[in-house]
Formats: C-alpha cells, sequence, structure tokens
C-alpha cells in the first residue's frame, strides 16, 4: 500500500493544497521518488505518462525552495510547450497556499519581452523547453548559478525531437553540485551516459507497466484498407458519437487531410501539429478543453501534455511505431478514475505491429466489424430519445402549446409523430467501404503463426549476410542503394538492422537486398516501393545516434 500525502515529511501548505485537490494517496512513482528527492539524492525515474510523475518532482522541490531568495533554484526541462505549460500549472496548484514562492513557464513561440518581464520577477521555481533556456542563457537574461535542482522530464522525447545537444549544455552549464532527477518511459543509451557522466550515484526507480490504468479502457479495432479510413472513421464517429474525441494521426499531412475532410462533412474538427504558429495551438487547445471542439486531430507530439479529463474516445487513425505511444495515446482517455474507449484502424500490412503493442498491453484487442448504414441508423434513432431516461413530469411545462396546436385541428398523434421527425436523425447514405481480402486472423494462432513466419523471413533474408564485411552495395534492378549514418556500434548484426526497418518502419525482410554493415556506417539495397517509408524513422534516435538515410537510386 502507498503511503498518505498526510503521512509525509512536507510542509503543512503543500498538505493543505493536495487536500483541496482530494488528493489522499500518493502512486507508485511519488511513493518512490519523493522521499529519495526529499533526502537530495540523484535519482532516475521510469515511468509511463498518466503515473503522476510532475508531483513526484513537484512536491519535493518544494521543500527545498528558499522563499526569501531571489535566486532561480529549481529548473525542470520538458520536451514540448504543451507539457511545460501542464507542468507550470500543476506547480500553480500546490503552491497555492505559498504565495511567496514564484513560478514561471518559459517556451518557445512566446513573445521574448513577456518572458524578460517574468524573469525579472525574480522566479525560484523555472519550467521550461530545452531550445529556450538555452536562448536565455546566451542572452544572460536567466542565472543559474545557485540552482539547486535541475530536472529532465519526459527525456526520452526529447532525444527523439533532437535535444541531445541542448540537454547536455545545460547539464554542463549549470552548478555541478545541484541535485539532478530524470524523468523517462524508456532507457536509451543518453540517459545512461547522463547518469555515468552528471550524476552522483543515482537512485534508479522503475515503475512497471502495470500501474497503467489500460484495464479501465476498452480497446477495439476495425480493419480496414489504408485508403479507405478517413471513409471509416466517418461511419465511426456517427456509428459511437463520441461528445470529445481525440484522432492521433502519425504524420502532419494525415492531420491536414483528416481534419479538412471531417470539417468539409460537418464535423466540429480542428488540426493540431507542430508546424502550426503557437498562438494557433493555443487557440485550437483552448476550444478543446472548454468543448467548443468535439474532435481533435493531432499528431502526437502535439498532444503531449494535454490533460483533458472528458475524453471519452481516442481514435488511432493509424497504429503508432512504438507500443510506448501507444499506451500514451489511450491513455488520453479513461482519466480521473473514468473510463474510457480507444479505437483503432488497423490494416493487413500493420499485422505485426498489433500482435506488438497486444504484446506490450499484455491484452488483445477486440475486432469489430465495419458498422453498416443500417446499423448506424439503428443506433442514432435510439440515442435520440436517451433524454426521455431523465425526463419527469415536472419537466413538461408546455400545455399552452400544446393547447395551441391542439386548437389548429392537429390531433395528439400528428403533434408526436412531428416531433419524432424533428429528433430523428435524417438517414445517411455512406460511400461503400470493401473489406482486406487479406485480414488479420483474430486467434491465438495468428500470433504463433506469424511469429514463424517473421522468423524465417530474416532467416533468409540474412543469412547470405550473417558474414558481412567491410564493403559496399550494388543495387539490383528495382531497388535502391540505401546508406544510413549508423554501423556496428548500434547495428551489429544485419538481422537486428532488418528487424528494426520491419518493427519501426513497416518495412519487410523480402524488401530488402544484401546488408553490409562497417564500422560507421551501413549499406543496404531497398527496393523503390519501400523507399518511402524509410519516412518513418527519419531523425529518429536509436540510443543517442539520430539516424540519417541517403538514398541513390538506379
Amino acid at each position: 500500500m502507498n503511503i498518505l500525502f498526510n503521512d509525509l515529511n512536507i510542509k503543512t501548505e503543500t498538505k493543505q493544497a493536495l487536500e483541496a485537490l482530494e488528493l489522499k494517496e500518493t502512486t507508485d512513482i511519488q511513493h518512490e521518488a519523493i522521499p529519495v528527492m526529499i533526502e537530495n539524492k540523484d535519482m532516475i525515474g521510469q515511468a509511463q505518462t498518466g503515473t503522476g510523475k510532475t508531483f513526484a518532482f513537484a512536491i519535493p522541490i518544494l521543500e527545498k525552495i528558499d522563499p526569501t531568495s531571489k535566486d532561480v533554484q529549481a529548473l525542470i526541462i520538458c520536451p514540448t510547450r504543451e507539457l511545460v505549460v501542464q507542468v507550470y500549472k500543476e506547480f500553480l496548484k500546490l503552491l497555492k497556499f505559498q504565495k511567496d514562492i514564484r513560478a514561471t513557464a518559459i517556451y518557445g513561440g512566446e513573445s521574448y519581452t513577456k518572458q524578460f518581464k517574468a524573469l525579472a520577477q525574480n522566479p525560484q521555481i523555472i519550467v521550461a523547453t530545452p531550445g529556450r533556456t538555452i536562448d536565455h542563457m546566451e542572452r544572460n537574461t536567466v542565472n543559474f548559478n545557485n540552482l539547486k535542482i535541475l530536472v529532465l522530464d519526459e527525456a526520452d522525447e526529447m532525444l527523439k525531437m533532437g535535444f541531445e545537444e541542448d540537454l547536455e549544455k545545460i547539464l554542463r552549464d549549470t552548478p555541478k553540485d545541484r541535485q539532478t532527477a530524470l524523468f523517462s518511459a524508456t532507457m536509451p543509451d543518453f540517459i545512461r551516459m547522463v547518469a555515468k557522466k552528471y550524476q552522483k550515484n543515482p537512485k534508479f526507480i522503475k515503475i512497471e507497466a502495470k500501474t497503467l490504468t489500460v484495464d479501465k479502457i476498452t480497446q477495439l479495432y476495425y480493419q480496414v484498407k489504408k485508403q479507405d479510413r478517413m471513409l471509416l472513421m466517418e461511419r465511426l464517429i456517427d456509428f459511437y458519437e463520441p461528445s470529445s474525441a481525440i484522432i492521433f494521426c502519425n504524420t502532419k499531412n494525415d492531420v491536414d487531410e483528416l481534419s479538412a475532410y471531417l470539417q468539409k462533412n460537418g464535423y466540429l474538427a480542428e488540426a493540431l501539429h507542430g508546424d502550426l504558429k503557437q498562438n494557433q495551438r493555443d487557440y485550437v487547445m483552448g476550444k478543446f478543453r472548454y468543448k467548443q471542439l468535439k474532435f481533435l486531430v493531432a499528431t502526437d507530439v502535439a498532444a503531449r501534455g494535454l490533460d483533458i479529463s472528458h475524453v471519452d474516445y481516442v481514435f488511432n487513425y493509424e497504429l503508432p511505431f512504438e507500443e510506448e505511444i501507444y499506451v500514451h495515446r489511450i491513455g488520453r482517455t479513461g482519466r480521473a478514475g473514468k473510463t474510457g474507449i480507444s479505437i483503432s484502424l488497423v490494416y493487413p500490412s500493420m499485422r505485426n505491429k498489433l500482435f506488438s503493442i497486444e504484446r506490450f498491453i499484455k491484452q488483445k484487442m477486440e475486432e469489430k466489424q465495419i458498422p453498416t448504414d443500417k446499423m448506424i441508423e439503428s443506433v442514432q434513432q435510439r440515442n435520440a430519445f436517451k433524454f426521455l431516461d431523465t425526463l419527469t413530469i415536472e419537466d413538461m411545462d408546455n400545455d399552452d402549446y400544446v393547447d395551441y396546436l391542439l386548437s389548429k385541428g392537429f390531433s395528439e398523434r400528428e403533434i408526436i409523430k412531428s416531433l419524432v421527425n424533428v429528433i430523428l436523425p435524417k438517414p445517411k447514405t455512406y460511400p461503400e467501404i470493401q473489406v482486406p481480402q487479406h485480414r488479420i486472423k483474430n486467434s491465438q494462432q495468428r500470433t504463433d503463426r506469424s511469429s514463424r513466419n517473421n522468423r524465417k523471413d530474416l532467416n533468409k533474408n540474412t543469412s547470405k549476410n550473417a558474414s558481412a564485411k567491410q564493403g559496399k552495395v550494388t543495387p539490383k534492378k528495382d531497388f535502391a542503394a540505401v546508406t544510413l549514418n549508423v554501423g556496428k556500434n548500434v547495428f551489429d548484426r544485419p538481422i537486428k538492422f532488418i528487424d528494426y526497418l520491419k518493427k519501426h518502419a513497416d518495412i519487410y525482410p523480402k524488401n530488402i537486398g544484401d546488408v553490409v554493415i562497417n564500422d560507421n556506417a551501413i549499406q543496404f539495397e531497398l527496393h523503390q516501393a519501400s523507399v518511402k517509408r524509410l519516412d518513418g524513422v527519419e531523425n529518429t534516435f536509436v540510443g543517442s545516434k539520430k539516424l540519417k538515410f541517403v538514398v541513390k537510386r538506379r
């Protein structure tokens, strides 16, 4: 059993703030991390989003702040503007009864003048993105000479976004005797390097995935051809009639196309991705937060830090490349003790991705059949009269109107029929969607058969490359020659490299030719039709290495 907040050796004012939030018991990460940080020890916390990790570092930080000092004493680095704002707001909640401690949020896309004014107020706590932190350090508008605590929140996400050099600079140019805490869902090599180089005997805390609340979320999936995803989304929205939903896409292009399609067809939908200006993003998120928008169509990075309790559905327009991201996505619903529903659109080539996610979450998703026009009409008709469940006779104060209609010669039945016609949704005809011919088998055998076939393909494809030495690749007909900027230090064997492409880029072994692994580069053949799939892993990180592909076609 986790400890109660009241039993922690923390300020009375902090306990009062927690009580006002109706929080009594710590979560697993809070139970483990708060005592460690209060004891001034460095630590690494491996925990997923949604486990309460913000309070795990915010509460002990407040214990160490000297309110009489004008120095910046705590710096929290987050990957996105949205997460910065969320963490900052969590601090404000805890500071409800401690008005002598000041905190501020610093991030890109916001006026420097506004931030200069905020920094001139001498905040003891700063929550910031890496890039804007470096900007202020170089402008000498912030001074970290007396920094006590540095927290890197969602460190693995910052690496994926290319902030490795910025993080190193911040770690290098802040006081060596500070306390350093890292929070991350995964453990890439960079974090291990930070622990070795910049931390003092850090305490490692790992919260197992079982603490995630996926058990409160009903997880469904539909099989569909990739080109029919928009058509299926329209059917599903009409069938389930969510009051508030996030639709996750893997690319900005998908976000723009889907949101435009939904808007064109009369749905309250807006796009959210990194190419939007900050004021546009704030506008969209504000509308969604205050229920002026039903459907938020977003990329993963843009939706980070979005903590809204009224989301009842999450749609995966396409399954994400990583299992952890899937858990993060569906965790946007089922919050604050509520239940939620996640629905994934899956096309046959994504079967291995589906199986991999199911193994990770330790449960099967339930396959559903594409709803027909008749099914949608039936559900909508039934939902149209849900208001009758809560209607009482006292609510019906319309006798004058009824008397007026009767006096005009309408019968009671005619009046009722007219009202029913107004309430019922108009029948809708949907474009036809063809069920994929090569369907994913929904049984235990599917995983076993898939695993055997994958091993067979991998072994077949890599047997000729298993002893590959230094050299170059000359592409065959219909194949391109590709060079990758990492070598043996990342992928020591061709089978590992091919398995990575299969898992993260949806590239299957049959589309990969010869693979030659050198010390600092990998050269391989790739079928022309699969070259575009490299976009899915371009600029992503394996450990601390950012992947770059150079393609030379025949």
